[in-house]
């Protein structure tokens, strides 16, 4: 029998094979409650955005939907609007599952499943800036605006030396601030920008990317082994069959791909 479905917490990537009282079984444990309670950042308008009628809709609540389908159980939304919060929801009892990029400092009470999708991290100039290339940014003088406890925030805190990062509340909020501060660099996600600046025009996205996003689910780590490997078997399955590129394409997403098995 091959290896089992992996998931991760912190730096650890770990192998289980599905238990043999089934999957729908094992899935209990991911809903103590007997609700599902997913947490849906609204921040990330790739994966998540209020529909016509003001509740949340997208890829994420959709992938949330097959989740609490699968176990059975009554699906609550927990809807916030920053990664930051997302993870705090979950870390503190809030929620059972969300959906998060992957980075080493999140990792502390949660657990990861591998990437469902990857997504391009891009910068944003005005039409005008004389930045023409993703390594001319770390610069000392150089003013890049970031969505607060975003991915990208992470890790261009990480990866920039020279360049200052100011942060936005949230990441819908980056691109505005961008322009009423005079910054140099807006960051975040590649469609969004792209959209921003058609929306916006005298603005162009530096060619290429900074960084891929490794967008994954993820549970409270106090749930156990068994919890993580369920949840991991349902991305893979959601991989497998299609079911997150069919999302993509029902969702109208650009500028992101199914992330391969892991």
């Amino acid at each position: 029998m091959g290896a089992g479905p992996q998931y991760r917490t912190g730096t650890r990537h770990v192998s289980f094979a599905p238990s043999a009282r089934g999957m729908i079984g094992v899935m209990h444990e991911l809903a103590p409650t007997g609700t599902l309670r997913a947490t849906i950042n609204l921040g990330n308008a790739l994966l998540a955005r209020r529909g016509a009628d003001g509740s949340p809709a997208g890829v994420s609540v959709d992938l949330a939907q097959a989740l609490a389908q699968r176990l059975g159980v009554p699906l609550a939304l927990v809807v916030v609007e920053t990664a930051a919060a997302a993870v705090a929801a979950v870390r503190e009892g809030r929620a059972d599952v969300g959906f998060f990029a992957i980075d080493p400092l999140r990792s502390e009470g949660l657990a990861f499943t591998a990437p469902y999708l990857l997504i391009e991290g891009s910068y944003l100039v005005r039409a005008d800036s004389p930045l023409r290339h993703n390594d001319e940014v770390d610069r000392p003088g150089t003013r890049v605006v970031v969505g607060h406890g975003s991915a990208y925030d992470l890790f261009l805190s990480r990866t920039l030396r020279h360049a200052t990062i100011e942060r936005a509340p949230s990441t819908p909020e980056v691109v505005p601030q961008f322009l009423a501060s005079g910054a140099d660099v807006a960051a975040g996600i590649r469609q969004a920008l792209q959209a921003d600046a058609e929306r916006r025009g005298g603005l162009r996205l530096l060619p290429g990317r900074f960084m891929v996003i490794e967008q994954a689910m993820g549970c409270r780590a106090a749930y156990g082994e068994a919890a993580h490997a369920a949840l991991a078997a349902f991305v893979e399955e959601a991989k497998r069959s299609g079911q997150v590129a069919a999302l993509l394409a029902r969702h109208g997403v650009t500028g992101a791909s199914v992330a391969p098995a892991a």
